[in-house]
């Protein structure tokens, strides 16, 4: 690791609190936090620009339907009058189709959360002196996130292929099964309350921590990193995904839900009790659920 990058990495906690990432401040001019990250932004516009430009260009792709034959506002509007439809049988083309989708929605839901990790990313990586460029550095850094986003949605990809043939999930992606509802809101609760689920929110919620000790230098050490931090992000909400299943894949508000509760998770203070609540709530959802369906 270089040195620069190692002195910067060790400073890091106080550099973001203090405005040192990006210089000295006026004199007689106070810091602080909110202003400091106003500095990072301004200074990385271009990572910024890129990130919102990908970010709102996949949420607009979901919106219009992620080619599904009708646009995301009527699929939520339909619920469960989708069982009505006819399975849509599938093929080659059909699967590529479901898997961008669900390549496009990881995007849409996970980008904002890795937003500041991505910009710490960049601050430290323009002290480094194996490093091209610091867009360069960051464009691989989230290039290691979209590999594993795509991993998960290839299973998640393979996991509605089974769905669906066995008719749990309708046409339009809606869960017609309670007692498959009921047993995945015990699986994400259950989940919630593991310390395998609070140690990958560890690692996701201190990326100092983490630059820390995994920064490789070099475009493809940037890469190599963001596997491996998107990995352990992908880790810690991978169950909440999986709620899509029971909300509605293209359910705009279950896509919107999970999203807000992932950054939300990410940025609390008091995260593990958020993380135990939410996890005891699905377990007594389940617990509903699996009564009705008894």
């Amino acid at each position: 690791m270089d040195i620069a990058v190692t002195a910067n990495l060790r400073l890091a906690p106080r550099a973001i609190e203090s405005g040192l990432l990006r210089g000295r401040p006026q004199e007689g001019r106070a810091m602080t936090p909110s202003s400091s990250l106003e500095s990072l932004l301004r200074r990385d516009r271009l990572v910024v620009a890129g990130l919102a430009t990908v970010a709102a260009a996949a949420w607009a792709y979901l919106l219009t339907g992620a080619g599904m034959g009708m646009n995301a506002l009527e699929m939520t509007a339909m619920g469960d009058s989708a069982t009505i439809l006819e399975p849509v049988p599938w093929s080659p083309a059909r699967a590529l189709l479901v898997f961008v989708m669900w390549l496009i929605m990881m995007i849409a839901m996970m980008l904002p959360s890795a937003a500041p990790t991505v910009l710490l990313f960049t601050a430290i990586a323009r002290q480094s002196q194996s490093m091209p460029s610091p867009e360069a550095g960051a464009a691989a850094f989230v290039a290691g996130y979209l590999v594993i986003w795509g991993v998960f949605s290839t299973g998640a990809t393979l996991a509605q292929w089974g769905f669906e043939a066995s008719l749990v999930l309708t046409p339009m992606m809606q869960s017609t099964n309670a007692m498959f509802d009921g047993v995945l809101l015990l699986a994400a609760g259950l989940y919630q309350l593991t310390p395998l689920k609070q140690a990958c929110l560890g690692r996701c919620r201190q990326p100092v921590s983490f630059l820390t000790q995994f920064w490789r230098g070099g475009i493809r050490g940037a890469f190599r990193t963001g596997v491996m931090h998107g990995a352990y992000c992908l880790g810690c909400c991978w169950f909440l995904m999986a709620l899509l299943f029971f909300g509605g894949v293209m359910n705009l508000y279950w896509i919107a839900g999970i999203a807000t509760y992932v950054l939300a998770e990410k940025t609390l203070r008091r995260q593990r009790w958020f993380s135990y609540a939410t996890g005891w709530a699905l377990i007594a959802s389940a617990a509903v659920v699996l009564a009705r369906a008894g």
